[in-house]
């Protein structure tokens, strides 16, 4: 596979990158620039070897089936005009824009780049055709690049124009496709939760968030790797009632009962034994912690205290854990005490390796102060499972490959 910088004789020549620029903004201010600052280095070693930068993202979401008024007010929502103004002031030099994603208007700012020169364009998302990889799109843009950078580790687990359809033709042009420095620290440090050699067991695991069903596959093939796959969050829920435990007015799917209890016989899964509950979510007024059943009205917001002691001493054990998902409603401060305690006892080990998965996880640990004290933070929540899953292959790095 091809990295950034060992590609050759890019002066001059037209190099698209597609970059993850999937940042929240509200009226055209951006409340939190990781993303744009986290591509810097790739855009830098593009700069330094006089290529003619061409920047490609999505942002937001344009559902192009709903009423066209609509459409339009996605699209005016989801403007990465003031992405160009930011990564302009971070690059320390003036970044070009261009409101249009195909056409003479596209061609015409791409064909006056300078050597050195970058230019952002609009919202690759605006184009019906991105997310369906459609030929005649994938065909336009990639006419408009002598090479192709991989720098969006957030979707490279989707197959889309701009993720794959790019590159595979450029690749069969001949033409050199690469992986930036983003995506690069992703794999090489996946591939260490992915293939885990015998000195990093044992391998633990924690699965958070809200859904068992959202998190089939990766369970699967985590209790093929893992020692120990420790379960917190809303997921734990299904795992309660598969055990015949009353859970309150907490949400489980009733539809997943069943796999639940097939993957707790597997004797890998453990599970909270304690819970926080409230009687009410948006309003507690009443928060006790509770063994065993959880009374009606009541529905668990966090792990408990002997949970939290169990699990951290699990973790103790570990040279390689996996995270992704909240042990409870961390965003509260009622409820972050089981999160803290996950990141303490991660943070706490010697001479592991320690990967966060991306989304809430990597919010919270933010949030909690312990973002440092992890081996890796994945910059993609969906892509970092769907590389668990899949051993290891994700479209748009298998496309490079």
């Amino acid at each position: 596979m091809l990295l950034v910088k060992d590609m050759k004789d890019l002066k001059g020549k037209r190099v698209i990158v597609r970059v993850d620029f999937n940042v929240p903004q509200k009226g055209g201010v951006i409340s939190d620039d990781n993303r744009i600052v986290a591509a810097l280095p790739t855009i830098k070693e593009l700069i330094g070897k006089g290529a003619r930068v061409v920047l490609m993202s999505h942002l937001g979401k344009v559902k192009h089936k709903e009423a066209p008024e609509v459409v339009e007010e996605q699209k005016k929502k989801n403007n990465m005009a003031p992405v160009a103004v930011r990564l302009g002031e971070l690059l320390g030099q003036p970044v070009k824009f261009c409101p249009a994603t195909r056409g003479e208007e596209l061609k015409a700012a791409v064909a006056s780049l300078k050597d050195g020169e970058v230019l952002l364009m609009q919202n690759t998302r605006y184009e019906k055709g991105e997310e369906k990889n459609d030929p005649e799109l994938s065909k336009e843009w990639a006419s408009l690049g002598d090479a192709f950078v991989m720098d969006a580790f957030g979707s490279a687990h989707r197959a889309h124009a701009s993720t794959y359809g790019i590159p595979e033709i450029l690749k069969g042009e001949g033409k050199q496709v690469a992986i930036g420095y983003l995506v690069e620290k992703e794999v090489v440090s996946l591939e260490k939760v992915v293939n885990v050699p015998a000195s990093g067991h044992p391998y633990v695991a924690i699965l958070g968030g809200f859904k068992v069903s959202d998190k089939i596959k990766v369970i699967d093939s985590l209790l093929k790797k893992c020692d120990k796959v420790i379960i917190g969050g809303a997921m734990a829920y299904t795992f309660a009632v598969a055990l015949g435990k009353k859970v309150g007015n907490s949400p489980f799917e009733a539809d997943q009962v069943e796999y639940a209890k097939r993957m707790y016989d597997t004797g890998k899964i453990l599970l909270p034994v304690d819970a926080v509950v409230a009687n009410d979510f948006e309003n507690p007024t009443d928060i006790r912690t509770i063994e065993g059943d959880i009374p009606e009205g009541f529905q668990g917001m966090d792990i408990g205290p002997k949970t939290r002691e169990i699990y951290a001493k699990e973790i103790s054990k570990a040279k390689t854990v996996f995270w992704n998902g909240p042990m409870g409603v961390f965003e509260r401060d009622e409820f972050t005490a089981g999160t803290v305690a996950v990141c303490k006892a991660c943070a706490e080990l010697k001479d592991a390796f320690t990967v966060i998965g991306g989304g809430d996880s990597a919010s919270a640990a933010k949030k909690l102060g312990f973002k440092d004290k992890f081996s890796h933070v994945s910059t993609g929540g969906g892509a970092s499972l769907e590389m668990i899953e899949n051993d290891g292959h994700l479209p748009g790095i298998d496309v490079i490959k």
